[in-house]
């Protein structure tokens, strides 16, 4: 008799949330969304961008539901300046205006009618 106490194999469930790569294609769209969004409703001088993915799932749904972990954090560049392009945009160095928010957001994509939803965004410093 073969037993192994405690080893359980686990399943996920159709339509539930899946780990995926901070790579993925798809997480790279709806993490611009989504920062775009937090500048769009900030009223910081400053753009934030993306500086870590700390977690990330996908769940097949009406679409593609991404459920998010990030850290955003404050770049040189200003919004005045109208800069949309946030990768020519470097983060703050370390000091008086360096500043990270911890970011949970829910993003719904349905690619067929070129809808991109951001549903939750929640940040805390």
């Amino acid at each position: 008799m073969n037993l192994a106490a405690g080893v359980h194999l686990v399943r996920s469930m159709p339509g539930s949330p899946l780990n995926i790569s901070t790579d993925d294609r798809g997480l790279q769209q709806v993490v611009l969304a989504a920062t775009y969004s937090f500048n769009n409703q900030s009223n910081d001088a400053f753009l934030f961008k993306p500086s870590a993915i700390t977690r990330a799932q996908r769940q097949i749904v009406k679409g593609l539901r991404y459920i998010v972990d990030l850290e955003i954090s404050r770049t040189v560049c200003r919004k005045r300046d109208h800069n949309n392009n946030l990768s020519k945009c470097d983060l703050q160095p370390k000091g008086r205006l360096h500043q990270t928010f911890h970011c949970h957001f829910e993003v719904w994509l349905i690619p067929w009618e070129n809808e991109t939803n951001v549903q939750v965004f929640l940040c805390k410093s």
